[in-house]
């Protein structure tokens, strides 16, 4: 796939307007974590730096009432952005209207404004055509570099593009080309690790890797389904009923390159346990649940990725936000963080706020900024931020 990229466009001059992903972890009206913002800074400073109008939206959060609306104000990010780098920043407290439209006006080349919320307005997440059509007549080409919301048709993302003349930026560019060489060219062995806690959040996923993958690794809460597919006694652990039938299918499907736990760590309790203790898989007793793989599994998953050349992990081993159920999570993540001579690829998530919380993040070859974009991406879908993008000719 070779799409119009930010680079092919002349932008000197022109107002170009960019979908970023802004959507930043905050709390009292403080960015807990600025990544998201840094991840833009090459597209933008690009524009910029070549003389573009630049005008910058993105959503914040849900918003669905006026407390929600209060909580994820825009402005926060206008302030974080001016920090971290060196064009004049405007934040427009408006998501259209005169305000918006004068500030745009009055833009000079290299200069940037951020536009308030698109959740804002009820009619981005529809596609409202009337919405899009509006943004688009501020701008004169769009770029869209926010990766997190390439999965959704939105006013913001799909509307404007089918309006102006529009290109990926670097950050979605990096992001296509990573994703689509693991799955479409894999260096191989090609070896999925699946974890988290539902296999319905994960049905298409887990049925394009059996197709495409060498090997395919489950833990997480999906894992005590497969289990009691298998006729395993599963005790209080997290369990999809309707989705046994499906993962007996899996099962026959991925003979010998489905791998699942062989072990769990369980407990008595989900947040007050008075014991903890490791059984073999399916053989949880009564009035516990796991809560994570067990130190057998660890090895078990470790020796399957021995030699792997690329490595698709989205998902923890176990509730790994407890430091008495993360040490699958963190085993892979070392594991993974040192793989030699591999393509390790994170596809966002819980995944990759472990692989950061660990101080494991500089290890791995990619980072997706989009778990449900790259989850989707994975599946073989077409991602409608990135097909309204036109192909090189």
């Amino acid at each position: 796939m070779s799409k119009v990229t930010v680079k092919d466009l002349d932008v000197k001059g022109k107002h170009v307007i960019v979908r970023v992903d802004f959507n930043v972890p905050h709390k009292n009206g403080v960015i807990t974590d600025d990544n998201r913002v840094r991840a833009a800074l090459p597209t933008i400073n690009y524009l910029t730096e070549n003389g573009a109008k630049v005008l910058l939206l993105s959503h914040l959060g849900k918003v669905k009432t006026d407390e929600d609306k209060a909580k994820n104000d825009m402005s926060i990010v206008a302030d974080c952005l001016a920090k971290l780098q060196n064009a004049p920043v405007k934040f427009v407290n408006a998501t259209r209207g005169e305000e918006l439209e004068a500030a745009v006006a009055a833009q000079e080349e290299g200069s940037i404004v951020l536009m308030q919320n698109t959740r804002y307005e009820k009619g981005e997440s529809k596609n409202d055509p009337e919405l899009g059509a509006y943004w688009a007549k501020l701008g004169d080409l769009f770029v869209e570099d926010a990766f997190g919301s390439v999965h959704r048709a939105h006013a913001s993302t799909t509307g404007i593009a089918s309006h102006l003349p529009s290109a990926l930026g670097f950050l979605v560019e990096k992001e296509v080309n990573v994703l689509g060489k693991a799955l479409n060219e894999p260096e191989r062995p090609l070896v999925a690790i699946l974890g988290g806690a539902k296999v319905s959040d994960k049905i298409a996923v887990i049925e394009n890797l059996l197709k495409i993958a060498d090997k395919v690794l489950i833990g997480g809460g999906m894992s005590y389904t497969f289990s009691k597919a298998m006729g395993g006694e599963i005790g209080t652990s997290l369990l999809e009923a309707d989705r046994i039938e499906l993962a007996k299918e899996f099962i026959a499907k991925g003979e010998g390159k489905l791998f699942l736990p062989v072990d769990t760590v369980v407990a008595n309790d989900f947040s007050n346990p008075t014991e903890i203790k490791t059984v073999k898989a399916g053989e949880i007793p009564e009035g516990f649940m796991g809560l994570d793989i067990g130190p057998e599994t660890v090895e078990l998953f470790k020796k399957q990725l021995e030699g792997a050349k690329t490595v698709f992990w989205n998902g923890p081993m176990g509730v790994f936000e407890d430091p008495r159920f993360a040490v699958g999570t963190i085993e892979i993540c070392k594991t993974l963080a040192n793989l030699e001579d591999a393509t390790t690829i994170i596809g966002g998530g819980d995944s990759a706020s472990a692989a950061k919380n660990l101080g494991f993040a500089e290890k791995f070859s990619h980072i997706s900024t989009g778990g449900g974009a790259s989850l989707e991406f994975m599946e073989g879908k077409d991602l409608p931020g990135i097909s309204i993008i036109p192909d090189k000719e």
